[in-house]
């Protein structure tokens, strides 16, 4: 039986023996835990691949915030835009919409209530459309930078799109914010922001490869860019030689 079941799990990897070798006397989640094991277990090949896919997967980053809050368009415009631009090879974003807001279902749609107030959930409201809208980051995130880094976020959107992606009507981009489909990429946010472990304290809140903790928030605050330089498994790219600095950034407290 355990020969049955060792050849089914070594076929997951891609084995090529088709008899039974000596015993593995290690569990599956153990067998590229070093060289030695693996050899133990004639998966060596397979290891070898698999640490290869893992030290390369890209730096997952979420940002967490409000379209209005100072400390949040700080972050965004002035790093993690950058960072994303110089490092985009080796880093995906996530960009979350919502931050200290809360939302009550009426019977027919979710009503939300903003930290900065009506505005901020309009402004929330529109990011989270262009981003449904355009659905490619590359499109959407030079849209939602132009906005948060313009004097008025807001009446800044329909030019910043404009800009970026012309043979989008700003039309579409309403008839999301102003319909069904806009309420429910906000209450999506929701949902992903009251799933946060542990639960957000403030906003700009950060997660790397889907952790928060206080020294990762104040890497990310200090210099994201060397951040993810470090915690990039893969080969480095030539741009992590150098480190981007900002100064301190400011916070909008639940």
């Amino acid at each position: 039986m355990k020969c049955v079941l060792f050849v089914s799990v070594l076929a997951l990897w891609a084995a090529k023996e088709s008899v039974c070798k000596p015993a593995c006397r290690y569990p599956p989640s153990q067998w590229c835990s070093s060289y030695e094991i693996a050899v133990s277990c004639q998966v060596e090949q397979q290891c070898v691949e698999f640490n290869r896919s893992q030290s390369e997967a890209p730096v997952q980053i979420s940002l967490y915030y409000e379209s209005l809050c100072p400390g949040c368009r700080g972050f965004l415009v002035m790093q993690l835009f950058p960072t994303w631009l110089l490092l985009m090879d080796i880093m995906n974003v996530t960009l979350v919409p919502y931050g200290n807001a809360q939302e009550k279902f009426d019977g027919k749609q979710w009503q939300f209530m903003c930290q900065h107030g009506e505005e901020e959930c309009l402004g929330n409201m529109i990011e989270a459309c262009i981003m449904g809208t355009l659905g490619d980051i590359e499109k959407y995130f030079p849209v939602i930078f132009c906005m948060e880094s313009s004097q008025d976020v807001i009446h800044s959107g329909e030019a910043c799109l404009k800009l970026y992606e012309p043979t989008v009507q700003w039309e579409s981009i309403m008839t999301c914010t102003k319909g069904d489909q806009g309420n429910k990429l906000m209450h999506a946010n929701a949902q992903l922001t009251d799933a946060l472990k542990p639960p957000h304290q403030y906003v700009p809140w950060v997660t790397v490869n889907g952790e928060h903790t206080d020294a990762i928030q104040d890497k990310a605050m200090s210099s994201l860019f060397s951040l993810v330089c470090s915690t990039y498994k893969g080969k480095k790219p030539a741009a992590c030689t150098g480190a981007m600095k900002t100064k301190p950034t400011n916070y909008c407290m639940n």
